[in-house]
Formats: structure tokens, sequence, C-alpha cells
């Protein structure tokens, strides 16, 4: 008994941890608080809008940033320069574009597949990790990425973390829209 209690003492808090990922995400809440998708020219590498906007994709791009170093900016440039035939055409763009490419989830659905991050969409919501990626369709088109979160519904569904119109929040959506992608970063 004293041994199966220590299991649960020594194990217990390293599963009810959080992912860098969500606590990263999370430190945006209450900073990024309008929801701005304008076109704006970046710095490069490691350009961003103004901390206190942005859309979906700068939660992730910020996320990626702060807790493991990665900058998908530069990241995701790098591979569409190289790779250009495999990124989507539907902005009618001719050669990359260092300003936008990386806040647009279709780009970075394609960059994460690319990565080998792509995961089964068809798992239960229920077995979806905190600092899982998530891309879905917002009705009737618009594509939206999310962090899943170590908080979970009443139902046990993870919560997200994301900016869909009124900057960074954590909430019960995940279920909320048809899922498009699952990512999982592997380190």
């Amino acid at each position: 008994m004293k041994v199966y209690l220590l299991y649960f003492a020594i194990f217990l808090p390293l599963a009810a941890s959080s992912s860098p990922l969500v606590e990263a995400a999370r430190k945006q809440i209450g900073v990024t608080v309008i929801y701005d998708p304008a076109y704006v020219s970046l710095r490069f590498p490691g350009g961003d809008v103004p901390s206190d906007r942005g859309v979906c994709t700068d939660v992730v791009i910020r996320a990626f940033r702060s807790a493991l170093g990665v900058d998908i900016q530069k990241e995701l440039h790098e591979d569409i320069k190289n790779h250009f035939s495999d990124y989507p055409k539907r902005w009618g763009l001719k050669t990359p574009d260092k300003n936008i490419d990386h806040r647009r989830v279709p780009n970075i659905q394609t960059f994460f597949k690319r990565k080998g991050y792509s995961m089964d969409i068809s798992l239960p919501l229920t077995s979806f990790l905190p600092g899982d990626i998530v891309t879905c369709i917002i009705p009737p088109n618009l594509p939206h990425i999310m962090i899943v979160s170590d908080r979970k519904s009443d139902q046990g569904i993870p919560m997200v973390i994301h900016n869909i119109g009124a900057g960074a929040q954590e909430e019960d959506r995940l279920s909320d829209f048809p899922i498009t992608g699952l990512y999982r970063i592997k380190k």
C-alpha cells in the first residue's frame, strides 16, 4: 500500500503538469485583447504584430517562440520557399511572403504535416493532449487554429487557448467546429 501511494505522489503531479506551449499561450490572455487580421510588414526573422492584437495563428506563433524557441515565421518561410508547390494557392501569390504566410492557418497545417506532426483527427476529443494544435473550420469556411489546454470542461473535454475574435481566451470550444487537423509536436 505504501508503495502504491508513493507511486501516485511521485507521478500524479507530472501527469497533471502543463505543456510549455499551454503556459506560453495562457500568458497571452489579457495581453492580446484585439482580433486584428490586418496585413502588416514584419521584420524577418522574429517579426510579430503588436502583442495587444493578432489572430488565431499569432497565439500559436507566440507560444512556439516563447516556449520552444521556434520561429514559425522563419521556419515556414524557408520551407515554403523550398517547397512552394506543396502549399495552398488560395491567395494568388506567385512567391512566398514572409509577412503573412505564417499567419495563415492552411499554411501552418501544410508546414506541420510536412514536419510529421499530424495525428488522426478521429481520435476522441478526450485523448487530445495539452499542447496539441488543432485546426478547424468556423462556418461557413473560416480556417481556425487553437492550442489544447491542460484544463477540461465538466464533460472531460480539453479546453483550448485561441483568438477567435475577442483576443486570446481559454474556452470550452474544442467540440464546436469541424476539426480539420490535429498536430502533436515531437521534441
